[in-house]
């Protein structure tokens, strides 16, 4: 249950983010849905595997290299889903930053503050 929500919290994130940037686009909360969908899905079995992938350039860049991944993914997505419209590379890196911020304070909302602790009995 907690999954279908972070879902369509997700979408919901998502459906902000025409109002922040004028260039993008989401025609429908449907468009939503598969987008972030697709977002989670990408980001969960593409994504390891390019950040592995360009590691190198990654490191001597200290790590900010992953803010372009998640632009092309982001832009990607948009490739795939009608009705989710990116029309270039600085949209999508916008977008996907503040997407990234947005499903941060969603994961947060949601996430346990009990489940985290880990508990060390010393006798």
């Amino acid at each position: 249950m907690k999954l279908v929500l972070r879902w369509a919290l997700n979408a919901v994130a998502l459906m902000l983010l025409p109002e922040l940037i004028d260039s993008l686009a989401l025609t429908s909360y449907s468009a939503a849905l598969i987008s972030a969908l697709l977002l989670g899905l990408i980001n969960a079995l593409i994504r390891p595997i390019l950040i592995l992938i360009t590691l190198p350039i990654t490191v001597l860049t200290l790590g900010l290299f992953t803010l372009v991944i998640n632009a092309l993914l982001f832009w990607m997505v948009s490739g795939l889903v009608a009705g989710f419209v990116v029309p270039d590379f600085a949209t999508a890196f916008w977008g996907a930053l503040l997407y990234s911020l947005l499903t941060w304070l969603v994961n947060l909302a949601l996430d346990d503050p009990h489940a985290q602790r880990v508990h060390i009995r010393r006798y």
